[in-house]
């Protein structure tokens, strides 16, 4: 059985203003990010229960301060978010086909980018942390040095007791190459307990057939506990040696898939950090995962959140 330190959590990447369509040509703005959609959801589904925090840095300007004051109205840690001088946020735009999505980035000038420069401000955010989330995505914006401070922060928390989980979530176009992507994802789990991986992500850049072969290639890098998303297809999972397969509930009304599997890393997480098992969790990841596909933008509206605690 999994066992956390503490019931405190964090999530590091990056934040992004997001402009969502919601019909008629137009777009709704808000902030987005793989990781940062995972804790957030996870600090309402928690709701007070644990303190939970998002890593990262933005700027010093009018929508960056709109971005803090939102979580901390929300009710997440804001403790851990630097702020920037000269940077700002990135952006993004939602364009949807039917309810698949594709993107449009402005995001060189992110501070998000710096996030992980200095060694010790990472490890003074991790002591004591009971779950730390990362993604793929998170390492893919991040300098050669910060993903060395980030590797060495991570082994240093888990080695005071910190559980780390992972998000391969591969972007191709923030990579130099498909050897880049392998050889740095591969280093980072070995600093990982959770993994999180997308079957179709696995696929493409592992070339593997089928999610078995998948658990198996986790398995033997040493995960011991392993959750594969697959869409609308079953999760599978190997957790503890011991395989699951959970049929994913069909779901009506699909406006926009955007931020499916950051849902389900939230709803799993939090479910894991109250002490469900991985069963337990995979069902609760899936009914948050089932309720954001039927929203537009990458999170659940707060109203709806309250319903959805009721189920």
């Amino acid at each position: 059985m999994l066992e956390f330190q503490s019931k405190n959590a964090l999530s590091i990447g990056e934040a992004m203003i997001e402009m969502a369509p919601v019909g008629g040509g137009l777009y709704q703005q808000g902030f987005a990010g793989d990781t940062f959609n995972t804790v957030w959801h996870m600090a309402q589904l928690l709701d007070g229960q644990s303190k939970v925090g998002f890593l990262t840095k933005v700027g010093q300007d009018s929508l960056s301060d709109a971005f803090v004051s939102e979580l901390r109205n929300d009710g997440l840690d804001v403790a851990m978010i630097g702020r920037d001088p000269a940077r700002t946020m990135g952006l993004y735009m939602i364009e949807l086909d039917g309810v698949e999505r594709s993107f449009h980035y402005w995001r060189d000038s992110s501070a998000a980018r710096a996030l992980a420069e200095d060694p010790a401000w990472l490890t003074s955010h991790f002591m004591g942390t009971g779950l730390i989330h990362l993604s793929g995505i998170t390492l893919a914006i991040l300098s050669d040095t910060a993903r060395d401070n980030l590797l060495a922060a991570l082994s240093d928390a888990r080695t005071a007791g910190a559980r780390v989980s992972f998000d391969p979530n591969i972007r191709p176009s923030l990579w130099a190459s498909k050897t880049g992507i392998q050889e740095t994802i591969a280093m980072f789990l070995e600093q990982c307990d959770i993994a999180l991986p997308s079957f179709d992500d696995e696929q493409t850049h592992w070339g593997d057939q089928t999610p078995e072969d998948t658990l198996n290639r986790f398995a033997a890098a040493g995960l011991t506990e392993v959750v594969l998303k697959n869409g609308a297809d079953s999760v599978a999972a190997l957790v503890n040696g011991t395989e699951h397969l959970i049929a994913t509930p069909k779901v009506t009304g699909l406006r926009d898939t955007s931020g499916a599997g950051d849902a389900f890393n939230a709803g799993y997480l939090s479910a894991r950090l109250q002490g469900s098992g991985p069963v337990e969790a995979i069902r609760q990841g899936q009914l948050v995962a089932g309720e954001v596909i039927q929203h537009f933008g990458a999170r659940i509206p707060k109203s709806e959140l309250v319903k959805l605690a009721q189920k």
